[in-house]
Formats: structure tokens, C-alpha cells, sequence
């Protein structure tokens, strides 16, 4: 599932190529494309000018010339592209957008290989759509208050790994960077929240802002063409990963092999003389 540093590559990418570009023609064409909680079918929205492209966390949404905003979230395989001549046509297109500025044409598509993904038309309170209210802030976000996102933590008593992937705590960490930024803290996946001093749960913090920083600078993790860019293009973070997806390999640091454990139903990535469960 695409995490923060791929929705921000996407954001990037579309507020460069549609910002201030006009909705000529919005079409859902699969049935799960429109969440069923989308306020209007996305014709309604035709006439409607981009004006910007914000994120929290994994979710993404268009900000328009009216007060709706056309949200986004891109599940298992989403993917916004700009059809092109030179490059493939799509072939999961779920819904699509014909963009037009000053005589200039364009055409948007969401297309999405597993249809996890969906498009929603949602109105805004304190600048947040309707569906991301309950989301916390990201490590990126002008709001985001690092000592009460520390608190947040130390307040609960789950697995650290459990607690980095809770989006009502902080934010856009998945499965991927999770991994990565334990393996940076040197801390089990397994070990619990109540077990770390807030100094350590400091240091996880910063390492997730850390690791998500250089997959965006990267372009985000590129497992297979299920991640793209807005022009098609994949991330290259893939080669710069320590622990996850890296089973039996030895680890950067230290050379011992890479474990891999599950629970609540997730593979974790770990070096087991690293990161020693041990409060």
C-alpha cells in the first residue's frame, strides 16, 4: 500500500501538472471507484477548477474553486496518471478527468490494478475533508505537535510496531517505513509502548521523519509497477532499505540476517541482535 512518501510523490507530481487546469469532465467508471459516502456523483464537480493539492497522511485531496474538495485515497494500487502519446495507455482506469487550461487539454486517470482505492466528493471542516477528520497529523504537517504526538504514544500499551501503523496517532507510517525506522531506533517491533521512555519513543519519532524524508526524496518504494508516479515513472527507496523485505540477508550494520515475524496478521522486518527485545 503506497504510505506518505508515495502520496506526497503523487501530490508533487499533480500539483506541478493539473494546478489551476479545469474539470471539463469527471467520470466514474467502475462501481467502486466513488466511495459510497461521496456526497454527489463526481459529474458535479465539472466546471471546477483545481486550485491545490494537500495531504494528510496517506489521504490526498483536490482543493477546488467551490467548497467541496475532491478526495483521494489510493488503497492497495491506486494511481493518478497523466495519459501521455508516448506512454501506455492505462488499463485499470476506474475514473477519469478531462482537464483544460487556455486552449490546453489534459486527461487525468485514476486507475487502480485491486480497486481498494476510491475517489470522493466530501466537504471540509477546519480545512480537513470529511473522511480524513479522525487521521492525526504527519511528522510534515505545519500542525503536527511533536511532544503531544510523543504523549500519544507513551499513553498506550501496545507494540511499538502496532502504534507506528495507528493513523489516529501519527500518520502515513505503513508496513514498509515502519520497519525501516525501527531498524534505524534499534527497537523490536514487538516491544510495547509502556516499555519505552518517551525519550526513546523521541528518538522513533524522528527516525520515521527521517526515513519518510528520504523516500520522498527518492520518489518514494517501487516493489512493482503497482506504485508509479504521475508519470509513470517508479521510486528508487527500494535500494536504500534496510530490513524490510530483506529475509535472511545481512543486516547493513551489523551483518546478522534479517528476521522476518508476523502478528496482527502484518510481516515485520528485524535484525535480531540490533533490535533485541528487551524493555
Amino acid at each position: 500500500m503506497p504510505e506518505l512518501p508515495e502520496v506526497e510523490t503523487v501530490r508533487r507530481g499533480l500539483e506541478k501538472l493539473i494546478k489551476g487546469y479545469t474539470i471539463t469532465a469527471a467520470h466514474d467508471l467502475h462501481p467502486r471507484a466513488l466511495k459510497p459516502e461521496s456526497i454527489a456523483p463526481l459529474k458535479t464537480i465539472n466546471g471546477a477548477k483545481f486550485v491545490d493539492i494537500k495531504r494528510r497522511g496517506k489521504f490526498l485531496w483536490f482543493v477546488l474553486d467551490r467548497p467541496q474538495v475532491l478526495v483521494a485515497h489510493l488503497g492497495m494500487s491506486g494511481q493518478f496518471l497523466i495519459h501521455q502519446k508516448d506512454r501506455p495507455t492505462a488499463k485499470h482506469v476506474r475514473a477519469k478527468f478531462d482537464l483544460s487550461r487556455n486552449l490546453r487539454k489534459r486527461e487525468l486517470v485514476f486507475n487502480d490494478q485491486r480497486t481498494f482505492g476510491w475517489v470522493s466528493v466530501e466537504e471540509v471542516s477546519n480545512g480537513i475533508p470529511t473522511s480524513a477528520q479522525h487521521i492525526a497529523t504527519d511528522p510534515f504537517d505545519p500542525q503536527f505537535d511533536r511532544s503531544e504526538t510523543i504523549n500519544k504514544f507513551a499513553k498506550r500499551n501496545i507494540r511499538i510496531k502496532t502504534a507506528l501503523l495507528n493513523q489516529e496517532i501519527m500518520s502515513g507510517v505503513g508496513n514498509i517505513y515502519a520497519d525501516e525506522t525501527l531498524w534505524r531506533a534499534k527497537v523490536h517491533p514487538e516491544i510495547s509502548t509502556a516499555d519505552l521512555s518517551k525519550k526513546k519513543i523521541a528518538e522513533v519519532i524522528d527516525y520515521a521523519t527521517e526515513v519518510m524524508q528520504e523516500a520522498i526524496e527518492k520518489g518514494g518504494t517501487s516493489f512493482d509497477d503497482l506504485y508509479i508516479d504521475v508519470n509513470g515513472e517508479s521510486g528508487f527507496f527500494e535500494q536504500s532499505l534496510a530490513a524490510y523485505g530483506r529475509t535472511d540477508e545481512p543486516c547493513p550494520r551489523c551483518g546478522t540476517p534479517i528476521r522476518r515475524i508476523t502478528f496482527g496478521a502484518r510481516s515485520s522486518h528485524f535484525c535480531p541482535r540490533c533490535q533485541r527485545k528487551i524493555n
